[in-house]
């Protein structure tokens, strides 16, 4: 599904100088379906009350579900932008990594949807579900 030019290295100097980089976001594996990507449970993704923010988690989501939609379409004609996130938040953590990995639910002309689970990486606990609409523009001129 994604072309063979798509690396993690590519995904990561996307993220150079943004948010993904500044939260330490790491990708980690392109599949025939998926791509992960790992954040760490530290000062820059915590609380106040040392557990993993879930705005941060938010971030991890959004950032694995709008990446493999952008890497399903033609950047040079076409954009997608994120219209809507779902995060439900199940476990809490304190520190280590999370490990993101993004399916697609739904690859169309106009809208893509793409469901995001984040687990502990230290045990595979999961830590939270996330699902992201995207709409899919003309690129403007």
């Amino acid at each position: 599904m994604f072309p063979e030019s798509v690396t993690t290295q590519f995904l990561q100097n996307l993220g150079k100088g943004s948010m993904v980089e500044h939260l330490g976001i790491e990708f980690l594996e392109i599949g025939s379906d998926y791509i992960t990507a790992r954040m760490p449970v530290d000062h820059r993704t915590q609380q106040p009350f040392g557990l993993l923010h879930g705005g941060a988690s938010a971030t991890l989501a959004e950032t694995l579900g709008s990446v493999g939609a952008t890497c399903t379409i033609n950047p040079e004609e076409k954009l997608c932008v994120g219209l809507e996130i779902n995060v439900n938040h199940i476990k809490s953590i304190k520190n280590g990594y999370v490990v993101g990995t993004t399916r697609p639910i739904h690859i169309g002309g106009r809208t893509q949807v793409w469901e995001i689970r984040i687990e502990a990486e230290n045990d595979g606990t999961l830590i939270s579900v996330s699902r992201l609409t995207l709409a899919v523009i003309d690129r403007k001129s």
